[in-house]
């Protein structure tokens, strides 16, 4: 089975590593790369796509500013990304998933937002249900 290219934006080292770790537990192999930034993960998105790589699934954070490091935070990242390829496949990951910022992750083109207080496992099976369709 051909690997599934996994792109995580999130601003926090830490949970990018979780992330990471919990989908390499998955029944389906994945490759999985990863963004501090809003402004990164959006060129990172296009290297992968320049590549041959195109992301399978993008996992977005809301809030991408908050160590200082962006500027644009996760919904300005999925105009962004969506602009370059209308095709892409995003999904919010986020504490801030209750709220009207949620909702404009939604009505930026995500396609959901997936609760991060959600058990690891129940994440993997999410997300392979996602890579899978």
């Amino acid at each position: 089975m051909e690997k599934k290219i996994v792109l995580v934006i999130d601003d926090e080292d830490t949970m990018r590593e979780l992330i990471r770790r919990n989908l390499d537990k998955c029944s389906i192999p994945i490759e999985v790369y990863g963004a501090s930034t809003g402004e990164e993960g959006v060129e990172k998105y296009k290297k992968l796509v320049e590549k041959g790589k195109k992301p399978d699934l993008v996992i977005m954070d809301l809030n991408l500013t908050q160590w200082g490091r962006g500027e644009i935070d996760g919904v300005e990242a999925t105009r962004r990304i969506l602009e370059f390829d209308p095709s892409a496949n995003i999904y919010g990951y986020t504490a801030w998933f209750a709220t009207a910022w949620a909702k404009k992750l939604k009505d930026a083109g995500a396609k959901d937002v997936i609760e991060r207080t959600i058990l690891p496992s129940e994440f993997r099976k999410m997300i392979e249900k996602i890579l899978e369709e």
